[in-house]
Formats: C-alpha cells, structure tokens, sequence
C-alpha cells in the first residue's frame, strides 16, 4: 500500500487574509463572510456546508447539525465569530438576498436556492484571489486547515474525529502526521544538530551577497 499523501492546508495568516476579503458593505459580501467564517469554524465539508437548512443552525446554543455521509448527524461546534456572523447574516442580508422568495435553504442566492458545490467553489476562488492567495485553494482544504490547526494546539483527535464526521479514527491520524512533518521542518531549521541547520551569521552573509 502506497503511502497516504499528507493533506495541505492554509496557514492561519492566509486563513484570516481570506476571511477579510469579503465586502461587508453588502448583503451578499454578509452572506459570504458568514459563509466562510462557518466552513473554518466546523470544517464542514463543502455538501455539508451547502446542505444546511435554516433550523440546522442552532446559534444561542452553539452548535449546527451537519448532516453527513449515509445520512448521519452530527453537532459541530460554533465559534463566535461564526455565531456573530450568521446572526448578522439572518437579521438583514438573508432577507435582502432573498426578496420575496422562500427557501428552507440557510445560504441563499438572489434566485432563492441554496448553493451548489460549484457555486461555492467559484466563490471560494474569487476571495483566495482578492485575498491574493496564489495555491490551488478548494473547499475541502479549509477542512484540512480547520482540523490542522486543531490538532497543532494538542486538540484530542476523538473530538477532532468527531468534529470532522469521519466513520473511521484512522482517517482522522493523518493530521498528526501533518503536524509532525511541520515540527521536523522547524527542527532542522533551528536545530544546531540537524542536517540542514544554517547558523544566522552564515545566513546574513548569505543575504548580504
């Protein structure tokens, strides 16, 4: 078996560069930025994201219902920000989105549909770009962020696991391994010992040149 190709993710300035590009000056850049700031929040993925409907959203208490692969729910945490921007979202931009049309669909378009993968996806990339983000940037790669990021600052990998709606614990451990191939990029960086070390006198002499 081939090993697992480890996942990539955002750093976290490139997160917070991404979710300040959206205009909140308007209902749809509202929308957006409460789009965004829910998919880093849940690490939902992207089906799940465009599944919601507006009671999955349970804001005084923290938590949205996902609806996962084989039907299954799950709770997933809400951050406040998240919370603040979707309560933002609802009080004014939903309702100016929408006009007079209905949609049980939490994310809505003018056309008073919910957004299609690829709807999302054409959007995502319009903010990397504003964000002046230069990787390839896909919805599942904040899903990657949200669960790097997690485990880096020693999160429990159930709860992770959980969070993320894998069947599977296994699927789960490759964050870790995420995390390590970052702690040996800074152990050979810094590391008088390492193989690759470069003291900063050398590299100011270097830079100097």
């Amino acid at each position: 078996r081939s090993a697992r190709k480890l996942p990539s993710f955002l750093t976290l300035e490139e997160v917070e560069q991404l979710l300040a590009a959206p205009d909140e000056r308007t209902s749809t850049g509202v929308r957006d930025k409460a789009m965004l700031e829910v998919l880093y929040a849940t690490g939902l993925r992207v089906s799940e994201l465009c599944g919601l409907g507006i009671n999955d959203v349970q804001l005084t208490a923290g938590y949205l219902v996902a609806k996962g692969k084989g039907a299954k729910e799950r709770l997933v945490p809400l951050g406040s920000v998240a919370i603040e921007k979707v309560q933002a979202y609802l009080a004014e931009s939903r309702p100016a989105v929408l006009g007079r049309r209905k949609s049980q669909a939490l994310f809505v378009t003018p056309r008073g549909s919910g957004f299609t993968r690829q709807g999302f996806w054409k959007l995502l990339k319009r903010y990397a770009l504003k964000a002046g983000i230069l990787k390839p940037l896909s919805p599942h790669k904040l899903r990657h962020s949200f669960a790097t990021h997690l485990v880096e600052r020693g999160a429990d990998l159930r709860a992770v696991q959980q969070m993320l709606g894998h069947a599977d614990l296994a699927t789960t451990q490759i964050y870790t391994h995420v995390n390590a191939a970052r702690l040996r990029s800074v152990y050979d960086e810094f590391h008088p010992r390492s193989d690759v070390f470069v003291p900063k006198a050398k590299k100011a002499r270097a830079a100097a040149r």
